[in-house]
């Protein structure tokens, strides 16, 4: 039986303009190569048996302690926006396991509580960004701090899958795209699911620039990437959906993601993971002994946000309350 030959697959059928295996700047620590699965392909599946993934099922979206199945996690999130990204690519014939494998690892570094976790964590240490720390777990802090010893490419789409930069390949850039569109649409989903919103609240004329619902939005602005983009050495989205797009995520900010009922918990969470960081910098000895003896290598600044950066939303709670909260004991 012949083998697949990614090689000659990729050279085959991938569009000029896509990011092959035999031409990716390779990994820090050269390994021999599979006879079966591709450099991506291998990264793809690094990520997806690393701890930092499972963890993402146990980490915020939007909806801190939600009560109910079917609101997004992290987790949730990092799928969609993996799917998203493939339906790009093979439209376009790009590379889907490169594609896939920045996806996956793109939030591997978020901090419990979302965005509200980070914005704490960056006041407490400027330099902190959860792209930058999605890559500080592949570096550095998978695999018993032996790393994941990921391709660059992969590592590249990670660091500037959002902000201004540009990733050096397409494939990447299609990640900056896929993870709006998902967290755009399926905020809407779990704030209509929430009572934050309902349908008619969007505004009339996204409803008929972007459509009615959410898999009419979403195919409406998959499209526009894969229509303006085809044939291209680059990704972008047309003119009048991205401007739409752009209008409805700051309709998000307005009624969602700022004062609404979905973050009525932050200052909580805020005051958690501040409280976390305040006694773990006074107290570093108390730090688990990985992270602690990794001050040899690294500040105390960094090393306390490794371990806050890690933990899910319960683990955090429960730590908090393990340090701050009296337990109730019996007299016999």
């Amino acid at each position: 039986m012949e083998l697949f030959n990614y090689i000659d697959y990729e050279n085959n059928y991938l569009s000029p303009y896509a990011c092959k295996c035999i031409n990716s700047k390779g990994r820090k620590n050269p390994i021999k190569e599979c006879e079966i699965r591709s450099p991506f392909q291998r990264d793809r599946d690094r990520i997806l048996h690393s701890k930092a993934f499972r963890r993402l099922k146990h980490k915020t979206q939007v909806f801190l302690s939600p009560q109910g199945d079917h609101y997004r996690t992290r987790l949730s999130h990092t799928l969609e926006v993996s799917q998203i990204g493939r339906t790009i690519a093979r439209s376009l014939r790009l590379n889907e396991d490169l594609v896939e494998a920045i996806a996956l690892g793109h939030d591997l570094g978020h901090t419990p509580f979302g965005h509200a976790g980070e914005r704490i964590l960056q006041k407490m240490h400027p330099v902190f960004a959860h792209y930058k720390q999605s890559v500080r777990v592949c570096e550095i802090l998978e695999n018993n701090r032996q790393g994941l010893n990921l391709c660059y490419e992969v590592l590249d789409g990670i660091l500037n899958h959002t902000g201004d930069d540009v990733s050096s390949t397409l494939e990447g850039n299609i990640i900056k795209f896929a993870d709006r569109i998902a967290y755009i649409n399926h905020d809407i989903d779990d704030a209509i699911r929430g009572g934050i919103l309902c349908d008619g609240d969007i505004p009339k004329n996204l409803r008929e620039l972007l459509g009615e619902n959410h898999g009419e939005r979403i195919d409406t602005m998959i499209k526009a990437i894969i229509y303006e983009s085809a044939d291209r050495n680059a990704i972008n989205m047309q003119k009048d959906i991205y401007d739409g797009t752009l209008e409805l995520r700051q309709f998000m900010f307005d009624r969602v993601y700022i004062n609404s009922a979905a973050k009525k918990e932050e200052e909580k969470a805020n005051f958690i993971i501040e409280g976390l960081y305040n006694y773990f910098y006074d107290n570093p000895e108390k730090l688990p002994q990985e992270f602690y003896f990794s001050m040899d290598k690294y500040s105390k600044e960094e090393v306390i946000c490794d371990y806050i950066a890690g933990m899910t939303d319960r683990f955090c709670v429960h730590l908090y309350e393990d340090l701050f909260i009296p337990k109730s004991w019996s007299i016999k």
